[in-house]
């Protein structure tokens, strides 16, 4: 009885050692694979800037081609309201700016006729209640997003900060594009009307995208701003 006791006990010593030298063993075994194991970094993917972009833009649900295809018609309604080199950089902004988002170049581009087309895009544009630049930031709106209000006058600054308002409205309207670009007015009648008048712009982009040939002149119904 005595010698079933001694065992017994050695038993349980041999038990706790095991599990007080266990956390031991695992890091030094997590180590060892971790020093094993080379850093990967970036460089070492083979794949270049371009199938990176494709590979992002494809995640999000737009083809790369069909933004290539969008660009040249952004730049031509563009050119019939403003300089054809601003048209183009303006264009270069609606396409780059959107890259990497569900949003398509299309979609910074009617924002951006809808709001100053009237204005031949200028980025001088302040409306009545305070919204600067070709795609009318409030300068609260601009302040949310890291940007001052005087920065709204730089049109890269302004795209930025546009698509990033644009896709805060989408998450408030639960991936509703068109109740996001609502919502980029406001509410209330004067939001139902300026998205009425986005739409009107983005079927006249559609039918010269689907043409390939120049579309009828973009029909801005407000000279003056919001």
């Amino acid at each position: 009885m005595k010698k079933t006791s001694i065992t017994i006990n050695i038993h349980h010593l041999v038990a706790v050692l095991l599990l007080l030298l266990l956390p031991i063993f695992f890091v030094a075994c997590s180590n060892a694979l971790w020093h094993s194991s080379p850093e990967i970094s970036a460089s070492d993917i083979p794949e270049d800037s371009l199938e990176f972009e494709l590979r992002t833009v494809m995640e999000k649900g737009i083809s790369l081609e069909e933004r290539k295809q969008q660009l040249p018609v952004i730049e031509e309604a563009f050119a019939r309201l403003t300089t054809a080199e601003r048209a183009r950089n303006l264009a270069a902004l609606c396409y780059l700016k959107t890259l990497g988002t569900r949003l398509a170049p299309f979609d910074l581009a009617e924002i951006a006729l809808a709001e100053t087309g009237g204005h031949a895009l200028s980025s001088d544009a302040t409306s009545v209640k305070g919204a600067i630049g070709v795609w009318q930031l409030m300068p609260n709106q601009a302040r949310i997003h890291g940007y001052t209000a005087s920065e709204m006058r730089n049109d890269e600054k302004c795209a930025e900060a546009a698509v990033r308002t644009l896709l805060e409205k989408l998450v408030i309207a639960r991936g509703q594009l068109d109740l996001a670009k609502k919502y980029y007015c406001g509410v209330g009648p004067q939001a139902d009307a300026y998205l009425r008048k986005v739409q009107n712009i983005r079927r006249q982009l559609h039918v010269s995208l689907a043409n390939s040939k120049p579309a009828k002149p973009l029909q801005i119904a407000d000279a003056s701003l919001d």
